[in-house]
């Protein structure tokens, strides 16, 4: 069977090992992407084992690509979508990569929120503690305390560094 693909004649000869090689993505994946719709449905051969093409070791880079940039599988199969109708306008794609910005951009924000409490939880260890039991330790008491009841910043996690 030969297939025509963006004007590039392909037989479908490709194991699934070989495709799995070419595009850095696993056996399982290559099976998961096709059963979901984002590779198109791969030839058997007489023995049952899928071959693919060229046509397909692209679109799995392709679809590689996009979730190596994060995009969720919903927005991978939108840029499919817009690949598989190259008439739609550009803008509809630069919408969807914005949108995937902005989504990084906020999850950025969360991760530096999160980084500055590590930091402050490391700190008031460093301060507090001088190597006693993990039952003062103060970030398991930060990590275990709700926003109605206040840490108790005067216990250390191994003490005061005044006593002697």
């Amino acid at each position: 069977m030969l297939v025509i693909y963006d004007g590039k004649m392909a037989s479908p000869n490709l194991s699934i090992g070989v495709v799995s090689k070419r595009t850095g993505c696993s056996a399982p994946t290559i099976r998961y992407y096709e059963d979901i719709g984002l590779l198109p449905i791969a030839h058997r051969t007489d023995g049952g084992q899928r071959s693919f093409t060229e046509a397909t070791v692209d679109r799995l880079t392709f679809v590689r690509r996009c979730r190596d940039f994060g995009f969720s599988l919903d927005q991978v199969r939108e840029l499919v979508g817009l690949v598989d109708e190259p008439s739609r306008p550009c803008v509809e794609v630069r919408d969807l990569a914005a949108a995937h910005l902005a989504e990084v951009q906020n999850k950025l924000l969360e991760l530096q929120a999160l980084e500055r409490s590590l930091q402050s939880f490391v700190a008031a260890c460093n301060n507090a503690c001088l190597g006693g039991p993990t039952l003062d330790c103060t970030i398991l008491e930060d990590l275990s305390r709700t926003a109605e009841r206040p840490s108790n910043q005067s216990k250390g996690c191994c003490g005061s560094r005044d006593k002697p």
